[in-house]
């Protein structure tokens, strides 16, 4: 397959090609659509309701135990994982499953959120008689209050919906995205009355690039020891060309008595002063290095290096120990 130079789209081979003949596909319609959704639900939301429900969920001594069928079974995963992973205890609950013995997983101290466009979904109704006798608080996302879940939910949650963006107004899409909407506002409202911070994310994303950023501290990562030269600013060039040469970091730095950087060297500057002058043993790193370096701690985390390194838009930090002695050299590759 090639891509077409003119439109950035892949061309596929004959035998994949498909005559739309007069068919006109509005993809933007459908955006269009599903965003004038949200931005319905945002105009006419329940406050009070939503409110309601940030009380319920803060209240809960256990879990936010979310249940759903089919399409809505799938965003309740969605929402679930995502309240789990902002500092609400949260798992989903598969409605067949629950009838069949894992009801046994509603406990004490646990609320309910159910998801069901309709509110008359079978598997959800069934297990109503059970879920109110356990005497949990039961959430519902509905697209009607009227319905049996609305009826038998503390709260409602309503989805304004008029009809999806499937032509034939059947397959849920403009609700799932609504849905969907709604289990991130609730998990967002409820980090900001927890005070959750990017640490406490942190402790629940461990793995890959985030968890690195988040939780490791900047002397975890940095370039430090033998690796950086650090050199008296009455070296000269010569020698200062010999302690650079293939260290890793593209480097030096210039440190005073005690030990603390008063001034970094590059190889470009380093490559500058050597061609420009002929005074090689004479030249010092004093006279060619730069004063204008940013410091950073080195218990700081690997993120906020990340941000001073973006703010300052410079392409290493120097790192420093509570003293503001040199300790190494944090660059945006270590990450």
């Amino acid at each position: 397959m090639e891509r077409s130079a003119e439109t950035n789209v892949l061309e596929l081979p004959s035998a994949y090609q498909v005559d739309l003949g007069d068919t006109i596909i509005d993809i933007g319609g459908s955006f269009l659509k599903q965003g004038q959704a949200l931005e319905r639900l945002a105009q006419t939301y329940d406050e009070a309701s939503y409110e309601a429900v940030l009380r319920l969920i803060l209240n809960t001594t256990g879990h936010v135990i979310v249940i759903g069928m089919g399409k809505s079974g799938h965003v309740g995963r969605k929402i679930s994982a995502t309240l789990a992973s902002t500092g609400t205890p949260s798992f989903f609950l598969h409605p067949a499953e629950a009838s069949h013995g894992d009801l046994g997983m509603v406990t004490a101290g646990s609320s309910l959120l159910l998801i069901s466009y309709s509110g008359e979904t079978q598997e959800i109704v069934q297990l109503l008689p059970s879920l109110k006798s356990f005497g949990n608080k039961i959430i519902s996302i509905t697209g009607a209050k009227s319905s049996t879940l609305g009826r038998a939910s503390d709260v409602v949650l309503e989805i304004p919906v008029s009809e999806e963006v499937c032509p034939n107004n059947l397959v849920p899409t403009t609700s799932i995205v609504v849905t969907s909407a709604m289990g991130d506002a609730i998990a967002i409202a409820l980090m900001t009355l927890r005070d959750f911070h990017p640490r406490d994310f942190a402790r629940y994303h461990p793995g890959g690039s985030l968890g690195r950023r988040l939780l490791k501290k900047v002397n975890d990562v940095m370039l430090k020891g033998s690796s950086i030269p650090t050199v008296e600013p009455t070296m000269v060039l010569l020698e200062l060309a010999a302690e650079m040469a293939g260290g890793p970091a593209g480097v030096a730095v210039v440190i005073d008595e005690d030990h603390k950087p008063i001034g970094v060297v590059t190889k470009g500057q380093l490559a500058v002063a050597l061609r420009v002058t002929r005074r090689i043993r004479e030249v010092t790193a004093l006279q060619c290095m730069s004063q204008e370096f940013s410091l950073i701690n080195q218990e700081k985390i690997v993120d906020e290096a990340e941000i001073m390194m973006r703010s300052d838009e410079v392409k290493f930090l120097i790192a420093v120990d509570t003293e503001g002695c040199f300790v190494g050299v944090y660059k945006h590759e270590d990450v």
